[in-house]
């Protein structure tokens, strides 16, 4: 049976949001953590201070707000679509990682990589051909 077109549509939109927040929010800690650096200790006083460290830096409270949309999102899109739609549906935030760490960390994408995000989305492409929801119709 076909999806009804709002369905379909209602899906969509909040995809976008998904992939955003949550490229988004792991880029952001991925900042935070970068100036905090590297944790080279395990006793109970370096792990407080990295504690401090990380509840006191900006760029990790922007990507755990990230984050917290990207789950706001996720359960409220899968309160009618299918999980094993979305999740895979979701890996698009793949390419937003790629182009996001090149951007704003620096990171060198190299092609191999990017043969990577170019599977992931041809694979979004052949799940976004089924339907979103196969359990129910709303």
């Amino acid at each position: 049976m076909s999806q009804p077109q709002n369905l379909q549509l209602k899906t969509y939109t909040i995809l976008v949001p998904i992939i955003f927040f949550s490229a988004i929010g792991n880029v952001l800690l991925g900042m935070g953590m970068r100036q905090i650096g590297d944790v080279h200790e395990w006793t109970p006083a370096a792990l407080g201070l990295l504690f401090i460290k990380v509840f006191t830096n900006g760029w990790i409270w922007l990507g755990i707000a990230g984050l917290l949309l990207f789950l706001i999102s996720f359960m409220v899109i899968l309160s009618w679509a299918d999980f094993s739609f979305v999740m895979p549906a979701s890996a698009l935030n793949y390419v937003l990682l790629a182009i996001f760490s090149r951007w704003w960390l620096g990171e060198s994408v190299t092609a191999l990589r990017w043969t990577g995000v170019v599977c992931i989305c041809v694979g979004v492409a052949l799940i976004t051909r089924t339907p979103s929801s196969t359990t129910r119709q709303n």
